[in-house]
């Protein structure tokens, strides 16, 4: 195996939680790639420290160029199949790091999920310790400020996911309403493919109505009764892949507070951001 396969998936995992898209983390991988093939490796110490520096500056490049503002209704992260535990990539906080400049967030992504030292992460962004540092405590304040450092058990994860999913497909208003915390906010993101909700829908009452109004009609041509859900690994936590009519039509996550309540639902429909699902690509990330 050569170096660069060798760190393959250490260099998909840092584009994934820069860009939040496989598919563009796949592209960043490959413009890695094509750098690392280019360049003199003899004079090379550190394959590895080398290897991130270009995957990180590429990454934070195409998240610079990302068109987010364009985006037909709200944008949410590409969901992944996943293998083994990775909090660091929930669909939840992937949002959050959203509203960080690609500095912030690529400083964040190689600290907290990685443990790059701020010298060692100076060198990748091209920026000196002191900047870095500074971008390190601006995305530490914005992301706790915005999700709370807690992280659901996930056995009761997975309660919550079916139970949430058997009262929504079943129109059950007051187990939703049991379910939800009062600030919840739902994010469905359709991309302008396919029907749903142009922004978020914030509110208890305002969610579960919206759930249930769902549930009772068919969605992209698949009756309800029609439709299946499978729970699965999803970006490191318990999560649905629903699926009708032979493909996948969507994808939901929860986030869930201390109570155990949701207080965040992410339903992912795009068909562009469902092909490595439906393909049945698992990550180890």
């Amino acid at each position: 195996m050569s170096v660069f396969d060798d760190h393959r998936n250490l260099l998909f995992s840092v584009a994934y939680r820069i860009l939040g898209s496989a598919a563009d983390a796949e592209d960043a991988v490959q413009d890695a790639w094509l750098k690392w093939s280019a360049a003199d490796r003899t004079l090379v110490a550190d394959p590895k420290a080398y290897l991130v520096r270009i995957v990180t500056n590429v990454a934070m490049d195409r998240l610079r160029t990302a068109k987010r503002e364009t985006y037909i209704g709200p944008w949410l992260p590409e969901p992944v199949l996943t293998s083994g535990d990775a909090p660091d990539v929930a669909p939840a906080l992937l949002l959050v790091l959203e509203n960080l400049t690609p500095l912030e967030r690529a400083v964040f992504v190689l600290k907290e999920a990685f443990a790059f030292s701020y010298e060692e992460i100076a060198e990748a962004v091209e920026r000196s310790p002191d900047s870095v540092r500074q971008a390190a405590h601006r995305a530490r304040e914005h992301v706790r400020a915005e999700r709370p450092r807690f992280r659901a058990d996930r056995d009761r994860q997975r309660v919550v996911t079916e139970r949430f999913f058997a009262a929504a497909a079943g129109g059950d208003i007051n187990t939703l309403m049991e379910l939800l915390a009062p600030d919840v906010t739902l994010w469905t993101d359709g991309g302008g493919k396919v029907r749903q909700a142009m922004k978020p829908v914030h509110g208890a009452e305002r969610v579960a109505a919206w759930l249930a109004g769902v549930g009772s009609r068919p969605y992209q041509g698949v009756r309800p009764d029609e439709m299946t859900a499978a729970l699965v690994d999803l970006n490191g936590e318990p999560g649905l892949v629903i699926s009708g009519a032979g493909r996948v039509i969507g994808t939901l996550t929860l986030d869930l507070d201390a109570g155990g309540r949701v207080t965040a639902i992410l339903n992912t429909a795009n068909p562009d951001k469902l092909a490595a699902v439906q393909g049945g690509v698992v990550r180890d990330l």
